[in-house]
């Protein structure tokens, strides 16, 4: 007698949990990853997907929609947490393809806790240091989706269709290795965006890579005191049924950091939305400029003016890793570019725009008034024009001679006397700033450090002008008031030649804003563009090679290619846009999910 065959399902027909630390809740980069594969995948697995975060009110309120109607499988098993005495929420992620998420709040009960702390010591030697409220809540929230797989994993026993587990990072994976081996209808997959041994070694280790084969990873881990983090790292990559990283590069700190070669490198993308008519991507850069214009007048004008039509826009972004993110090798490389443009006589100015994210106590009253008093200007001015308006016309059409008025004549003289005034209070004899805010820890800032040394600070002849603002754009930003993505569109070029980064967002949101980019070979995006896009140079992506150069000579490099980026043609910079938009088609989720699908076929089907 034949045995019956089991069903052969595929990914899509399974139920896919995917777990995150970031689900309604932006802490870095993996809340870009989730956030915008969210539509690609709901668009495949529809309503077997779900998503499920930690809850933070403050957060949610923002994000998140909750749901009356439970009566849907991850709404009973939100009821079934609720009767235990869970703090558990369903509901809608307010984003794109408005996935179903579940979100329990960390915070659990002190007792539970401790009892929960003690058993990871005892089961996988994970130890929590007291006072550690991330590490808390990261054990609070593991010991709730301990709960949730077992719950969700029984009520799914009867229909036999299979269930994808699917964990990011560290801080969703404290109890991935007990849910792997008590839920045996779960299929479970864990994915590292970047290792943390590779973010604390790399910053403090210029031979990182040299010698990368040779470290030995719980020294490491113990040197740094991130022990139960790389631990918890560790256990959870080793027991996932499928491992997954971003990058190639990545992918060799799995295999010496947490003793496992992924299987499968799921590579990011973004969710691409393309301009019918290529003459928007200008339209849309020029609407945006304009905007950095009215920051850059404020900053600057009040102390000396630069022809803005001749001015460039560069930019970088991100965390503040002075060394991971090359922030010193760019500073090194405007220097010399500075120096350049001068001695050629160049008749072009570039600003500088470096945005992170760094402790500060306030944005610099000086960078507040001047933007104030220019607003007062604004005013000023358009009540003049109102006022002369309907005298010029008068005048000119009474006027024998067809001659233009005198508009100075049609002024009043308060109006004279309040825009003298106004613009007298505004002008100021020092240079501009160089930080908008001010740092906490600013003596031992490592940017302020530099361009102090090298005397570049934003001196009227300096060609190079610079703006540290260490906090993140938004419209909430009383100083640029405007969205970071329309901030991207607005510049010309951005500069993120990284000496660490696992895969690197910034360069990619770039391409698909329409604006070139600088990369490194060094980072996962560079890496990946360098084996699969030929022509990247063509299309707006110049990738500095880290890898083999010295630091000197990759300065020089970087150097010499900005100044070919600011002597070039308006025309050129043009089409390199349109170019550039282009090439982002190629990272779109609909192409780059398929490395999950393919990472969700291989758990369910791994005996």
């Amino acid at each position: 007698m034949n045995k019956r065959k089991k069903p052969r399902y595929k990914a899509e027909d399974s139920f896919l949990i995917e777990v995150a630390w970031e689900v309604c809740h932006q802490v870095g980069g993996i809340y870009t990853v989730i956030k915008t594969k969210a539509k690609e995948i709901c668009n495949i697995w529809h309503d077997n997907y779900c998503l499920v975060g930690p809850y933070f009110k403050s957060h949610a309120e923002a994000e998140f929609e909750p749901l009356t109607d439970m009566n849907t499988p991850y709404g009973r098993v939100v009821k079934k947490l609720q009767r235990l005495g869970i703090d558990a929420h369903y509901g809608k992620w307010l984003i794109a393809g408005r996935p179903q998420a579940i979100l329990l709040n960390p915070h659990i009960k002190e007792d539970v806790l401790e009892s929960e702390k003690f058993r990871l010591w005892e089961k996988h030697r994970i130890e929590s240091h007291h006072g550690d409220q991330l590490l808390n809540e990261v054990i609070g929230f593991g010991y709730l989706l301990q709960i949730l797989a077992q719950e969700f994993g029984q009520g799914q026993k009867k229909t036999k269709q299979p269930v994808i587990w699917h964990v990011h990072e560290w801080m969703s994976a404290t109890t991935l290795p007990d849910i792997n081996k008590e839920n045996p209808n779960l299929k479970t997959v864990f994915t590292t965006h970047a290792t943390m041994l590779g973010r604390y070694i790399s910053g403090n280790n210029d031979k990182f890579y040299e010698q990368i084969k040779n470290l030995n990873w719980l020294e490491e881990a113990k040197k740094y005191h991130i022990e139960p983090q790389a631990r918890i790292e560790r256990n959870a990559a080793n027991a996932a049924q499928i491992c997954t990283t971003v990058s190639e590069i990545t992918a060799k700190e799995c295999q010496y950091f947490l003793g496992r070669k992924p299987e499968i490198i799921s590579p990011n993308g973004l969710s691409i939305e393309r301009f019918s008519i290529l003459h928007e991507v200008q339209n849309i850069h020029q609407q945006f400029k304009e905007e950095i214009h009215q920051f850059v007048i404020a900053h600057f004008f009040q102390h000396y003016t630069f022809d803005l039509d001749k001015t460039l826009y560069f930019f970088t972004s991100g965390r503040y890793e002075y060394h991971n993110k090359g922030f010193d090798l760019t500073l090194e490389a405007l220097s010399k570019l500075n120096k350049k443009l001068i001695e050629e006589n160049i008749d072009k100015n570039v600003v500088m725009f470096f945005i992170t994210r760094k402790p500060c106590n306030h944005i610099r009253p000086q960078a507040l008034e001047s933007r104030g008093i220019l607003e007062e200007v604004r005013q000023t001015c358009e009540k003049i024009e109102k006022q002369i308006g309907d005298k010029l016309f008068y005048e000119t059409v009474a006027n024998e001679n067809q001659k233009l008025p005198e508009i100075n004549k049609l002024v009043e003289d308060y109006w004279k006397l309040r825009l003298r005034r106004t613009l007298q209070s505004w002008k100021r004899e020092s240079l501009p700033l160089l930080a908008t805010h001010q740092l906490v820890d600013e003596e031992n800032d490592e940017i302020l450090n530099f361009l102090q040394k090298r005397k570049l600070n934003n001196k009227k002849e300096d060609k190079v002008k610079i703006v540290y603002h260490p906090d993140f754009i938004s419209p909430m930003n009383p100083l640029f008031g405007m969205e970071y993505g329309q901030f991207v569109r607005g510049c010309h070029l951005g500069i993120f030649p990284s000496f660490y980064e696992p895969w690197g967002y910034t360069p990619l949101e770039c391409l698909a804003s329409g604006v070139p980019a600088i990369t490194s070979d060094l980072s996962g995006f560079g890496d990946y563009v360098l084996k699969y896009l030929p022509e990247h140079q063509e299309a707006g992506i110049y990738v500095v090679n880290r890898k083999s150069e010295s630091f000197s000579s990759i300065t020089s490099q970087l150097a010499n290619f900005l100044f070919s980026f600011v002597i070039k043609g308006r025309r050129d910079r043009i089409n390199m846009r349109n170019r550039s938009e282009d090439a982002s088609e190629k990272f779109d989720w609909n192409i780059f999910a398929n490395h999950y699908r393919k990472a969700y076929n291989a758990a369910i089907h791994q005996e």
